[in-house]
């Protein structure tokens, strides 16, 4: 159950960046409607992909380093990415159009849509990388890692499903570790301080991550199996 949906259901954030050139514009107009989610009905792999195959989803795949990683490492899962940002969208049609990839599935929009669309227990991996830390106390319900959003992911993933979280801002590393601390329907994959604090060699690096290291920030990365 969810627990204040009323708290979660606005989207905060820009939609739009800079104007679109020629040729983003024509991917946009070409290649996403081909890549672009059903705009209604229940989300799964025969719908998605025509065939039953394991599903992957990622939460604000800025634009889609990650997603398309994964993707071009496991072409026998299908992977939907959400992102409301569409600059990001048009990184990520880049991305599927230089590596050729066909298991990648994309929506322009909020990732709570998606989340209510799929079926219980149908998400074997769940990403997500660098979200927006709104680091203001009075902004805090917006943070993503939030009870309601968490129980929506709880919902979706298989049970032993992994719920994969990366972020460099040190207020929403504590704020995950305590959001996440406090559920039972989750168990953190860290034995020692390696285990989050460098990245696993199948976590593709985002350019959100490099800009980060680049800073000097650290970085952690934290895995959940769906108990």
């Amino acid at each position: 159950m969810i627990s204040d949906p009323a708290t979660i259901r606005q989207l905060y954030g820009r939609r739009t960046g800079h104007k679109l050139r020629i040729g983003q514009a024509a991917l946009v107009e070409n290649l996403l409607p081909q890549m672009a989610l059903p705009e209604k009905g229940q989300l799964d792999a025969p719908t998605l992909f025509g065939d039953e195959r394991p599903l992957w989803l990622e939460i604000g795949f800025g634009r889609g380093e990650h997603m398309a990683g994964q993707a071009a490492a496991n072409p026998q899962v299908g992977i939907i990415g959400a992102e409301p940002f569409l600059d990001g969208v048009v990184g990520a049609l880049l991305e599927v159009e230089e590596r050729g990839l066909t298991n990648v599935r994309l929506h322009n929009g909020d990732a709570l849509d998606v989340l209510d669309r799929l079926p219980d227990a149908s998400i074997d991996r769940l990403f997500l990388l660098h979200p927006d830390p709104w680091p203001k106390a009075r902004h805090a319900k917006r943070r993503f890692v939030n009870p309601g959003p968490l129980d929506m992911v709880a919902r979706v993933l298989k049970p032993g499903g992994e719920f994969r979280l990366g972020t460099d801002h040190p207020i929403y590393c504590r704020w995950a570790m305590m959001q996440m601390g406090k559920r039972r329907d989750f168990e953190w994959l860290a034995l020692g301080p390696g285990d989050w604090q460098v990245r696993p060699d199948d976590w593709p690096q985002t350019r959100y991550e490099a800009k980060a290291r680049r800073l000097g920030h650290e970085v952690w990365y934290f895995r959940y199996v769906r108990r």
